[in-house]
């Protein structure tokens, strides 16, 4: 007997860009999903005669896209969001530091639904979390996230950081915000063990991730990247966010951040780094040599005042780079749409100016770069026959956009795109800019809730 024909989802009328190798867009086209699996894409209606058609959508007025793909982040955050608005990173860092030493499982279980939740709504149908503040007795924080992700419905990767130079070492985050070396390995290994699917389709993967140089000592660096390279997983970190970071690396260890980086195994293909806002023409040279990823944070780099990394210059050498929120901390909208917009206009202001980053580039870095530092570029952040069903239908034919003849210079230079369909997966994430798997009422009165809590407890010593 014959296996039943999958169930198909039929977009058609829309206007598509695929950031497929060859940058493919049809002025009208349409997008067959079967199942989990893109089936066919092409310009005009669909094929006729498609069995199991279980929706067929008119996607007049849309463009539809691959789904964004967040590549740093830090959930935690959004629930001390709107402090130290005037500070820069190390500064920033002291004082939260403090407070982010308080929270627990159902503060982080709140703050991931409540990132999630923004950036789902927004067209995210990847996420990542860096969680590296493990309070003793706070309890599984890395299963508070993940939990919510799979709630939620989005595909996910789970960096599970680590912190084990605190102030008595030389370090920025207090004694009691930090784990121990040995600890911080087995912890790492079991949370890989117990959540890491390496499947095709895999809504749940792990990466190692201490968190930064000058918060981790140089043994986890070293450890890190072993433990990483045996399990088969990739590796994640801060690097040369400012020009402090550089300071403090040549002052502690008597070299920069990148030269740091390669001498505990922390440049390859299996690595991506978050920021890297200060990167000399060597430093990118050596991320271009190993393959070694980037993601762009453009409006935390702002925020902090970090400086304007050289993106232009990396992808040109050929350096994988994709774009991230950062903790909604030092970016308070929690949005990675806005970051297209963001990474195209502050790179303008570099070096190269006008000729920095067009829309299609900033589209590229928002998909099908995540993707390649995700070390997922097989799977998703494109449009093509075979590969996932994560797509996104963006309204350009409202207030916002209508006057914008081209479509993905109305999503990226214009503003926030409504999100009419967000598919992750195949299933439905968000339809007509409102969340279907979880409720958003419930996530926000709860995220405020913990934020409160946590306050009084920061309050009472």
């Amino acid at each position: 007997m014959a296996a039943q024909a999958a169930a198909r989802t039929i977009i058609e009328n829309c206007a598509i860009a695929t950031v497929d190798a060859n940058d493919t867009e049809y002025a009208s086209g349409y997008v067959v999903v079967a199942g989990n699996r893109i089936e066919s894409i092409g310009a005009g209606k669909a094929p006729e005669g498609l069995e199991n058609v279980v929706r067929r959508i008119d996607g007049t007025g849309h463009l539809v896209t691959p789904g964004l793909v967040n590549t740093h982040h830090h959930f935690y955050q959004w629930i001390t969001r709107g402090l130290a608005t005037d500070h820069n990173l190390f500064n920033w860092l002291v004082a939260l530091y403090p407070t982010w030493a308080r929270i627990d499982e159902p503060m982080v279980k709140a703050a991931a639904q409540g990132s999630l939740a923004m950036m789902a709504r927004g067209g995210v149908t990847t996420a990542m979390d860096h969680h590296y503040v493990y309070p003793k007795g706070s309890g599984d924080l890395s299963g508070a996230v993940i939990g919510a992700a799979s709630d939620m419905g989005v595909r996910f990767t789970l960096a599970r950081g680590s912190m084990d130079r605190s102030e008595k070492d030389g370090g920025l985050p207090p004694d009691f915000a930090v784990e121990t070396l040995e600890g911080a390995l087995a912890a790492t290994e079991e949370t890989v063990k117990k959540h890491h699917d390496a499947s095709f389709d895999a809504m749940t993967q792990v990466a190692v991730a201490p968190c930064s140089p000058f918060s981790v000592s140089t043994e986890l660096m070293k450890q890190g990247a072993e433990l990483a390279r045996r399990l088969g997983v990739r590796l994640h970190t801060h690097g040369s966010e400012t020009v402090e970071e550089e300071q403090f690396c040549k002052e502690l260890f008597g070299m920069g951040p990148t030269d740091y980086f390669e001498s505990t195994g922390w440049l390859g293909s299996d690595v991506w780094m978050a920021h890297c806002v200060h990167m000399n023409d060597s430093d990118i040279a050596a991320f271009a040599r190993t393959g070694t990823g980037v993601a762009h944070c453009p409006s935390s780099n702002a925020r902090l005042a970090a400086g304007i990394a050289r993106v232009p210059d990396m992808l040109k050498a050929g350096v994988p780079v994709g774009l991230g929120v950062d903790g909604t901390a030092s970016n308070e909208s929690g949005e990675l749409h806005t970051e297209l917009r963001n990474a195209l206009l502050i790179n303008r202001l570099g070096a190269h100016r006008e000729a920095a980053l067009n829309a299609r580039q900033a589209l590229r870095l928002g998909t099908y770069g995540g993707a390649q530092v995700l070390g997922r570029a097989d799977q998703i952040g494109s449009l093509e026959a075979g590969k996932l069903a994560d797509l996104v239908m963006w309204k350009i034919d409202g207030l916002g956009h209508s006057t914008i003849a081209d479509p993905v210079t109305a999503i990226v230079f214009g503003a926030a795109a409504p999100v009419t369909l967000s598919l992750v997966n195949g299933k439905p994430v968000v339809e007509d800019n409102h969340l279907i798997t979880v409720d958003e009422d419930v996530i926000a009165r709860d995220a405020r809730a913990q934020a409160q809590r946590l306050a009084r407890i920061v309050a009472q010593g």
